[in-house]
């Protein structure tokens, strides 16, 4: 049993942490402030601290100073609201200082509380470790990425994957319908690669005559698919207008095919996945919001490798060895390359982490086993968004600069939306323009 110190302004979000530590079997106190925080460890110890990165009366980073003052070291979690904090987060707190995104679900307080859960089936080939026959990674979100794999797959609710482009969704696909031992197949279809004429046919099939070219009947993939998997992906591409069709398939489990009129059951679990992000899907009318219900009954977020670096060597040493099977050479790595390749961002994910192996295997001389690696990782796609990133902390910034330039940022991109700017950022209007009067520049955005 931990004793847990929740420090946030939003009591709303307070009552629902405190419901969910005390059933995990822990006991947690509340400050709204740092002044309350510093008062609650004037005369008490705690093991962990949920820490909001914006209090009323500033910044969450300020308490780290102040445990360090007092000589008190429990393990932080800094909880916010936006998903760019992560990032200069990590750039300002040490290593073990812990991450947390509003809203929070059991899992998420589970995982920083207990600590990962092993998920089972597994298999070992050639000593490297592949989870539900094809996942790499024994890093703290692929835990969590399997156990959560290890949940769904005793169900058969819809799941939709969510993960940046090359972060390897239709792999974690492959896993949910691997661990689901289900009797029929996987099928996968891309939304976005057809066109609107074709995707009905796509879906739901066709009958012979149904128009011009369809020369004979043809199944859909929800048929193929059947007491199977059905993978759906870049299922946001899919035209809007299309959608309702989609949505009555999965309401009634039966598709009728093109230029039929007789409707044919369908049993198969539908996995759809999108590179879109949930403020994306909500704003730009991209997917339905009932289709979106139906399909994300539970839906997953892939991490992206630049937040699991540790799994790096093991993917490295992965994909070099079936190039060598595949190959009869017997190259390896060497530490300083495994080392070089950790350190590296790698923001087109798993697949550009392959990529860039295939290449240096081809460029390697086969009469050696020294594998060449390129002078420059960066692809020319890696190097042109790197260009246009966002503005990022620089070292020599305080606390309060990068606090005010993410307000800034959030109160720009909502056109000075306070409302809205609050809740994107996890904290309440009245901390908002608190932080605003203390900054002076609330006259901006009125």
């Amino acid at each position: 049993m931990l004793n847990i110190l929740l420090v946030d302004d939003d009591i709303e979000f307070s009552d629902v942490v405190c419901h969910i530590v005390e059933f995990l079997g822990h006991n947690i106190n509340t400050a709204t402030s740092l002044k309350e925080a510093h008062q609650w460890f004037e005369n008490n110890t705690f093991d962990h601290v949920l820490l909001d990165f914006m209090l009323p009366d500033g910044s969450g980073l300020h308490l780290l100073d102040h445990l360090k003052m007092i000589g008190q070291d429990p393990k932080i979690t800094l909880i916010s609201g936006h998903p760019s904090v992560k990032g200069i987060l990590a750039d300002m707190c040490e290593p073990n200082v812990g991450h947390l995104l509003k809203p929070l679900q059991r899992e998420d307080l589970e995982l920083v509380l207990n600590g990962p859960k092993k998920a089972p089936k597994k298999a070992k080939q050639s000593g490297i470790t592949r989870h539900f026959g094809g996942l790499i990674g024994e890093s703290e979100p692929m835990q969590q990425l399997y156990n959560m794999i290890e949940r769904v797959a005793k169900t058969n609710a819809n799941v939709m994957l969510m993960g940046e482009s090359g972060a390897g969704k239709e792999v974690v696909a492959q896993a949910i319908h691997n661990a689901s031992q289900c009797e029929g197949p996987l099928v996968a279809s891309n939304c976005g690669a057809l066109s609107k004429e074709l995707i009905g046919s796509e879906l739901f099939g066709h009958e012979k005559g149904a128009f011009t070219g369809a020369i004979a009947r043809k199944e859909g993939v929800f048929e193929q698919s059947n007491n199977g998997t059905l993978f759906l992906d870049e299922v946001t591409e899919m035209p809007i207008d299309m959608q309702p069709n989609l949505l009555r398939v999965l309401e009634t489990k039966k598709v009728t095919r093109v230029g039929g009129n007789r409707e044919i059951p369908t049993n198969c679990r539908v996995i759809s996945a999108t590179n879109r992000t949930l403020t994306d899907l909500a704003q730009n009318n991209v997917i339905r919001e009932d289709i979106y219900f139906r399909l994300a009954v539970f839906p997953i977020d892939i991490p992206p490798l630049r937040d699991r670096k540790e799994d790096v060597p093991l993917l490295a040493r992965a994909f070099l060895e079936q190039l060598n099977d595949e190959n009869g050479t017997a190259f390896s790595w060497t530490a300083a390359q495994l080392k070089e390749l950790q350190s590296y961002e790698w923001p087109g994910n798993v697949r550009e982490l392959r990529h860039a192996i295939h290449r240096a295997f081809i460029m390697s001389d086969p009469q050696t086993s020294d594998i060449t690696l390129p002078a420059n990782l960066e692809s020319p796609f890696s190097r042109v968004n790197a260009q246009t990133e966002e503005k990022q902390v620089s070292a020599g910034q305080t606390i309060e600069e990068v606090e005010k330039d993410l307000i800034h940022a959030t109160l720009d991109k909502v056109q000075g939306n306070k409302t809205l700017a609050a809740q994107m950022l996890g904290i309440s209007t009245k901390t908002l323009y608190n932080r605003l009067n203390a900054y002076g520049g609330i006259g901006e955005y009125k």
